[in-house]
């Protein structure tokens, strides 16, 4: 293992399944970073909608300015107040996850319907607690936003690096869509990390995050092809399940930024 790790890159993605936010620092909690992921669409149904079957999902670009989450997608933009939502609660899932949410509005949802085509509704979680995960690995459960299991996503360069190496045609981490990425010196170090600091955060290594189809969405283009899942099968996999980056939480609240050094 390297002796120095440090703080590459910060993203968050407020709305799940949306493209996300660089960010020189963030402030984390323990659902995740600060407006990260606090917000998704659910169909006419209640059933959460992310771009493993809607790939256009990653066309839809946020930005957080001035307590407002500002959108563009294609020629049309759209902005609702961070705070705003209305009073019923809706029950929702995510996966396997029970989650109480709430609206944010109607002339939102009517926004997002229209981009889509189809009936759904912008949701978000308010408070901590709402939605709850049991690790399938440790048995314990956590806090977590609408994020798919853990509240924070660990990837080091090396292992993009090495991926890289093996592919036709290069990508970025995005497609990974990552919380931190560390700058490493080995191809997958991070993935027997224990416990470690950044700037004023404590955080724990849960597990390593078992990928899906999503990875194969050029998140630049709304297209999905074969790769990198391909070819990550071929060296990444165990079992049926193919492995990159790994799943992480964090023990107290703080700022962390890039070019923060990794303290074990």
């Amino acid at each position: 293992m390297s002796a120095v790790f440090s703080v590459k890159e910060i993203y968050i993605y407020p709305i799940k399944s949306l493209a996300g936010i660089s960010c020189k620092s963030a402030f984390a909690e323990e659902m995740g970073f600060k407006n990260d992921r606090r917000w998704m669409l659910i169909d006419a149904d209640n059933q959460m909608i992310t771009q493993r079957e809607y790939p256009i999902m990653s066309q839809f670009y946020p930005q957080i300015a001035a307590g407002k989450i500002s959108l563009v997608f294609e020629e049309k933009q759209h902005e609702f107040s961070i705070d705003e939502y209305l009073d019923a609660k809706i029950e929702t899932s995510v996966w396997d996850d029970k989650t109480e949410v709430f609206e944010v509005s109607k002339n939102t949802s009517k926004w997002f319907s229209d981009c889509l085509g189809f009936e759904c509704k912008l949701v978000k979680v308010n408070k901590l607690g709402d939605r709850k995960h049991e690790s399938s690995s440790t048995k314990e459960t956590f806090n977590v936003s609408l994020a798919d299991g853990y509240p924070y996503l660990l990837i080091g360069t090396e292992s993009m690096d090495v991926l890289n190496n093996k592919l036709e045609q290069k990508i970025t981490v995005k497609r990974f869509r990552p919380n931190i990425v560390i700058n490493t010196e080995n191809a997958h170090e991070e993935d027997n990390f224990s416990t470690f600091k950044i700037g004023e955060v404590v955080f724990q290594n849960i597990k390593i995050c078992e990928r899906c189809i999503m990875v194969n969405n050029d998140p630049e283009k709304g297209i999905v092809k074969k790769e990198p899942l391909k070819t990550l099968s071929k060296y990444r996999k165990v079992g049926n399940s193919v492995f990159f980056g790994t799943n992480i939480v964090s023990l107290n609240s703080g700022i962390i930024a890039v070019g923060d050094p990794l303290v074990f």
